[in-house]
């Protein structure tokens, strides 16, 4: 259930921020009356955020049972990847995302009202669908469709509180250290959603090894004791995973998270030039 409330908080706030810019914005630059092109866009893509992932529940359902596992598995690893690109992007632009939106939000005033829509569409929709995908996998990996999605809306429900006390100024925060140590945190939890997306591919039979364990300790962490559903629910752990499960767990979190943790380097600025040749040192 925290891994979920991870997903939907971080994934809603950077939503929230979104949205808390583009309407700030507009009100301080005497923009009121453009507001309503705006909301209109935010709601378009919170509802084709729903749509994709009731079509992803319901669509499943209908399903073989190796055509299921076989989705499942493939949207695992799509989610994984998603939610690695995003974590790094954020980690990129955390400090300069104000202004980055700010200038897509001129150029959208400048052409008219279509153009808000639009704007506010994308900059919502793309965190609106990686949050139901994500959410939804991390959903099939606990087997468990309550508590996760409880957990998932209480993250998304956090995070328009929060964003709502940013636009209002009541709550300042580091931004960037923010999304640094809940994406050190998702890439754990993606690493789980990642190994429980191999082995439904494994039960697919479209990657081998299904009954080949690197361990199994379920007699010391039981699956249905209150540590082991504790320890499923926020970081999808198994007690008896594959080798391809374990391999690729370890594959994946170890270089993520050294790249995702390392300082990064100031950019460079350019040499000072006089005319066309270099200045003299």
């Amino acid at each position: 259930m925290f891994g979920n409330y991870l997903i939907g908080l971080r994934e809603g706030l950077e939503a929230s921020l979104v949205v808390c810019i583009l309407v700030a914005y507009l009100v301080k630059t005497g923009n009121r009356r453009r507001l309503r092109p705006v909301w209109a866009g935010v709601a378009l893509a919170v509802a084709l955020s729903l749509a994709f992932g009731a079509l992803l529940q319901f669509g499943s359902s209908t399903l073989t049972f190796q055509a299921k596992e076989a989705l499942g598995g493939s949207l695992s690893v799509l989610s994984v990847a998603l939610v690695t690109w995003m974590v790094f992007w954020m980690r990129r632009t955390a400090r300069h995302l104000r202004s980055e939106l700010q200038g897509k939000l001129d150029a959208a005033l400048a052409v008219g009202t279509g153009a808000l829509v639009v704007t506010s569409f994308f900059a919502v929709g793309r965190e609106g669908l990686e949050t139901s995908l994500f959410i939804w996998t991390a959903v099939q990996a606990t087997d468990d469709g309550v508590r996760p999605l409880v957990g998932a809306l209480l993250g998304l429900a956090t995070s328009v509180v929060l964003g709502w006390l940013f636009y209002k100024g009541a709550l300042k925060i580091d931004l960037a250290k923010f999304f640094r140590w809940t994406g050190a945190m998702l890439v754990v939890v993606a690493a789980g959603v990642l190994a429980y997306g191999i082995h439904d591919l494994q039960e697919a039979d479209l990657l081998p090894g299904l009954r080949s364990l690197a361990f199994d300790i379920t007699t010391t962490i039981p699956p249905d004791s209150w540590y082991g559903t504790l320890l499923k629910g926020v970081f999808n752990f198994q007690p008896d995973p594959t080798v391809l499960q374990a391999v690729v767990w370890a594959v994946y979190v170890v270089p993520v998270m050294a790249f995702f943790l390392a300082p990064q380097r100031p950019k460079r600025s350019a040499p000072a030039t006089v005319g066309n040749q270099p200045a003299a040192r």
